[in-house]
């Protein structure tokens, strides 16, 4: 079976309970993810920002390409 990749980033912000992910960006490759969590973080005033490569098939992993500002260490919580 084929692995099936995805490159993803995802705004973080602040609130009671610490950092809360926000809604992910589906991105064309890992340049694209880099520099959309980048200005999420800068432009657009989150707490922090990750862009990571995302695979279904065989174990659903997660590669982190880069992580801007506040961002949790672990990061298996994040909807698939």
């Amino acid at each position: 079976m084929a692995e099936t990749v995805h490159f993803v980033a995802v705004p973080f912000d602040m609130n009671d309970d610490g950092l809360v992910a926000g809604e992910p960006s589906n991105c064309a490759n890992p340049t694209a993810a880099i520099t959309c969590a980048q200005g999420m973080w800068k432009i657009f005033g989150h707490a922090g920002a990750v862009a990571f490569i995302r695979a279904d098939h065989p174990d659903n992993s997660r590669t982190v390409l880069r992580s801007f500002g506040n961002v949790p260490r672990d990061l298996s919580g994040l909807d698939r």
